[in-house]
Parts: structure tokens; C-alpha cells; sequence
């Protein structure tokens, strides 16, 4: 007689759970930890958005939408998306969040041993996601600099390769592409006839840059676009995102939503329309200062590269431990902080969120460097 354990797929056996959600499970039984684990903002969703999902809600938008999403929102976002990119984007899917979008996206494009390549460090879904879809991740190594070197990536690709992840602002370093790298990976990508995937979902976050985020998509029409309300306006709960880009990329993750997701909660596509004009400039702000502290704080005693954007730090560990054995020593000491190995094939560095209060902040930082 077959055990249990005899009727799981070996698609989810080749998937690890996730690092940061052992951490998280381990915070929710520690007594007041300093959490620098994970990307929660700590702001809340600004009220005027709030009131228009109620209001939503109560008028009785709470049915099945269009599995593409409400016409007001998808017919907003290409519109701002096309003047931002200087040329029209394509269509507009709306996603359960931008992790929905990146699995629809890989779904419709990556066959059987299609190869996809992304710099390492990397978002810790990319991996594991092509692993379920059956393809190759081929991972370049980006340190020290976590900079996009172009012929590190080219000699990577092979005739199996189909996709090229960009992730900028990244997660987990905060470091942002510049206009020069953006330009060498779309001339990486039109060379080898690569469709860019462009994870944006912290766009909004840019600390050093007064005119805009470089994107791929600017340059490069075989470009997806992914970007999201869950950062920008705190909205991690209401899983919502969206994608833009070529129509035969779109119109097939927006079949497979259909099978999937189905649609993106209704009430809430409704407010976030409301969400795309409300300023969330002070957030910004209260980010940049964050960024300042935590990178005065933690350069002071640790090999660590400046964010440009997000809210994610990535320092090297102390000379003579592994990552592994640093962020055991800081959870002792109750700070929580995430390994580097999680979002990357190297056991040297460590990921803060400084998504937390500038008190918060500062002490975990303390007894962070006290260790060292």
C-alpha cells in the first residue's frame, strides 16, 4: 500500500520552502524579535484607497471580473505605462500580485529545457518557478558589485535560451540598473533574440535617480513588464499586480489565468484605479532616510554596497563565518535577518529589510555590528 508521502509530484519535491518564510514562522514564536526578515512595508494602505475598496465592495463589485482585469485600470496603466516608455507597451494583464505575473509569465513562455538566465543574487520565486515549469535556470554570478556585466551574461547563452530576468530595483541587494546596463542587456536580448522579463515592483523606490527608472522596456519591445500596488501602497495582502507587454506573451498568460487565478480580486482592481493618484512621495522619503541609516550603521563594521532603491541591504558576513552561522548568532541575539543563500548560490552575505521603524533600525543594526 502506497504511504502519503508516495502521491507528491516530483515537481514539488524539486521546490524548497522557502527561507524566508522559516524565518517569518520562526518570528510569530519569538517574544518582540527585531524583525529585519521580510518585505512588508511598515506604512499602512493610504486611507483614500482604503475607502474606495469599501465603498466597492458595498456597491456589489464583487464578483468574477474579466480575467484581464476592469477596463478603467488595464486602459490607465497602458496608457501611463506607454507615455513613461515613450512608445506603446502592448497589453495589460492584471495579476494576483506580481508573484501571479511572474509565474503566468514563465507558464506561457519556458518549454521543457528552455533556459532562462538571471544575475545571482536573485528574487528567491525565479528558481523555482522555471524548476515548475520544467526549464534550465542559468544563474550569473554578479558580486561583488551586483552590477549587470553583459559579457558575463553572453557567454552563458546557449540556443536553448528564451528569457533574460532583470530585477532592478533588486531584491535583495537595492541595487538599481543603470541607463548603461540597461542598454547592454537590451543589446544582449535583441542580438539572441531574448524576451526581456522586467520585475519592477519597486519601481517607486528610488533613492539616487531624479528622472525615472531606467527600463528595458524604453528600448526594447520584446520586453514584459511586471510591476505592482503590494510596495508602492503597502498593498502586500491584496495581491495585486500587473503585466505589460507583447500581445501573444499577454494573451497567453491571460489564458492561463483563466485555469489559475482566474481573475484578480475585484473590489480592489476598483481602488487601486483610486491608488494611482494618490502621492506616495513621503513614503519615499521615509525610505531614503531608512536607506541612510541602516547603510551608515552597517558600513561601518561590514563589506556592504549601497542600495539605490527598494528597501533590502545585503552585507557581507564577518571574515571566518558563514553566512549560515552569522544569521543563526544575530537570531540569538533577536535580530532576524535572512541568509544570503536563499536568494543565491553563495553562503556569504545576509538580507535586511529595513522595512521597520528608524528606532528598530538602529538597534538591530548595534547588535548586528556588536557581533562582529
Amino acid at each position: 500500500m502506497r504511504s502519503a508521502a508516495d502521491y507528491v509530484s516530483r515537481r514539488a519535491l524539486g521546490v524548497d520552502a522557502s527561507g524566508i518564510r522559516k524565518v517569518f514562522d520562526l518570528a510569530a514564536k519569538m517574544k518582540d524579535p527585531i524583525n529585519f526578515s521580510i518585505g512588508l512595508p511598515d506604512f499602512d494602505v493610504p486611507d483614500a484607497v482604503k475607502n474606495v475598496a469599501i465603498e466597492s465592495i458595498r456597491r456589489g463589485d464583487n464578483r468574477y471580473t474579466q480575467t484581464q482585469g476592469i477596463a478603467p485600470l488595464r486602459e490607465r496603466l497602458r496608457k501611463d505605462l506607454s507615455a513613461e516608455m515613450g512608445r506603446d507597451v502592448g497589453d495589460v494583464l492584471i495579476t494576483s500580485g506580481v508573484s501571479g505575473g511572474l509565474f503566468l509569465a514563465i507558464l506561457a513562455t519556458i518549454d521543457p529545457g528552455d533556459e532562462a538566465i538571471f544575475l545571482d543574487p536573485y528574487f528567491v520565486m525565479y528558481k523555482h518557478l522555471l524548476t515548475m515549469a520544467g526549464g534550465k535556470s542559468v544563474i550569473i554570478n554578479s558580486y561583488p558589485d551586483f552590477r549587470f556585466h553583459a559579457e558575463r551574461v553572453e557567454k552563458s547563452i546557449t540556443p536553448r535560451t528564451k528569457l533574460l530576468i532583470l530585477n532592478s530595483p533588486s531584491n535583495p541587494t537595492g541595487v538599481v540598473m543603470s541607463e548603461a546596463e540597461v542598454r547592454s542587456a537590451v543589446d544582449v536580448a535583441r542580438k539572441h533574440g531574448l524576451l526581456i522579463v522586467s520585475d519592477e515592483i519597486y519601481e517607486p523606490f528610488l533613492y539616487d535617480r531624479g528622472r525615472g527608472l531606467p527600463s528595458a522596456a524604453k528600448h526594447y519591445e520584446n520586453t514584459l513588464i511586471l510591476r505592482g500596488f503590494s510596495k508602492s501602497h503597502a498593498m502586500t495582502g491584496w495581491r495585486l499586480g500587473y503585466a505589460a507587454g507583447p500581445e501573444p506573451v499577454i494573451s497567453q498568460m491571460t489564458k492561463l489565468q483563466q485555469y489559475t487565478y482566474v481573475c484578480a480580486p475585484s473590489p480592489l482592481q476598483h481602488a487601486a484605479v483610486a491608488a494611482l493618484d494618490v502621492p506616495m512621495g513621503d513614503a519615499v522619503a521615509a525610505y531614503r532616510k531608512k536607506r541612510d541609516l541602516v547603510f551608515d550603521r552597517l558600513s561601518r563594521k561590514f563589506e556592504v554596497v549601497r542600495p539605490e532603491g527598494a528597501f533590502y541591504i545585503f552585507p557581507k558576513a564577518p571574515a571566518g563565518v558563514t553566512a549560515m552561522e552569522f544569521v543563526a548568532k544575530a537570531i540569538e541575539n533577536n535580530v532576524l535577518v535572512i541568509p544570503g543563500n536563499v536568494f543565491s548560490e553563495q553562503d556569504t552575505h545576509f538580507r535586511i529589510s529595513y522595512a521597520t521603524t528608524d528606532e528598530k533600525i538602529a538597534r538591530g543594526c548595534d547588535v548586528l555590528c556588536s557581533l562582529v
